[in-house]
């Protein structure tokens, strides 16, 4: 496989991003990098793909140049390989958050909510409780329809459909957390991160955030206590425990994730429509919308 993906974030104050959007756009450019890249006053989301040689140039480029001031000098990147790059062009954007969950007085870069390594979450997952004795609780993060792709043994899902609805549910939900020892999981880190720390600024206390994510899990110790894939924003749709594209795929139409089993309806043409949206389905275009809906707003967020 010729491709080297490269997922990244960072909560860090910035105050140049307009400044440094075109710049950053024209280096990627130069790489023949394609993807997509998120600044916002709180720091940097993304997810970039090219030849191995020029992925790492970024890399580099990003964590020296003067430019950037040392601001991204301790950017930490999960790695994968693929056979094309699974976004058609490049994009460099500028947010008010790089995550949005609309409490602009929550900033990691003050402080971290506690991490627990994949490792670590492993040994307590096979004991059934913490270093301490606690219960271990794991919480989804990530919006209904990743969730479906799959998710870790018993997690906790409230069914979310954008993560701007997470500060609502967990106060709907306080007694499933209370005395337990809470680890919030997403994708790739970034969603659980800023979970984490609202759950230990409203009061949960024995509260962790699942370092790099699934795909970091995935990575150093395999799918254990997972079942199914991992649902990621790209071409690639799903990643399995090998870090590896499943066959799900997602409607170009109406961005529903489409099971294999569907992929093989008479309602199924890829490109075209799948058995959500698929005229033929009385009910399609109000199932399509809410998949719509949820994918358009994480669509650009990459980690």
């Amino acid at each position: 496989m010729s491709i080297l993906n490269l997922a990244s974030y960072h909560f860090v104050t910035l105050d140049k991003t307009a400044e440094w959007r075109p710049l950053m756009l024209d280096r990627c450019k130069a790489l023949d990098l394609r993807g997509t890249i998120l600044l916002a006053p709180e720091g940097i989301n993304l997810f970039v793909a090219g030849t191995p040689d020029n992925a790492r140039a970024f890399m580099d480029y990003l964590r020296h140049d003067p430019l950037f001031e040392g601001k991204f000098a301790g950017l930490q990147f999960k790695e994968s390989l693929s056979e094309d790059r699974p976004f058609n062009r490049m994009l460099v954007r500028l947010k008010r958050e790089i995550i949005t969950m609309k409490k602009p007085a929550i900033q990691p870069e003050l402080g971290r909510a506690p991490a627990v390594d994949a490792r670590t979450l492993k040994a307590w997952l096979d004991r059934g409780h913490d270093d301490e004795g606690r219960p271990v609780v794991m919480l989804d993060t990530r919006n209904a329809f990743e969730v479906d792709v799959g998710t870790f043994d018993d997690a906790l899902d409230y069914r979310i459909a954008k993560f701007s609805e997470f500060p609502a549910v967990i106060e709907a939900h306080r007694a499933d957390l209370e005395g337990k020892t809470v680890v919030s999981f997403c994708t790739g880190g970034i969603r659980c991160e800023k979970a984490a720390i609202h759950m230990k600024e409203v009061g949960i206390e024995h509260v962790y955030q699942l370092e790099g994510g699934i795909l970091k899990y995935f990575e150093e110790v395999g799918g254990a206590h997972y079942h199914g894939a991992c649902f990621v924003f790209d071409h690639r749709t799903a990643l399995d425990p090998a870090l590896k594209p499943t066959d799900i795929a997602q409607c170009f139409a109406c961005r529903t994730v489409v099971s294999p089993e569907d992929q093989r309806s008479p309602l199924y043409t890829p490109g075209k429509s799948c058995p959500a949206c698929h005229p033929a389905r009385a009910n399609g275009g109000a199932q399509a919308g809410a998949h719509t809906a949820a994918t358009a707003g994480e669509r650009s967020q990459a980690a």
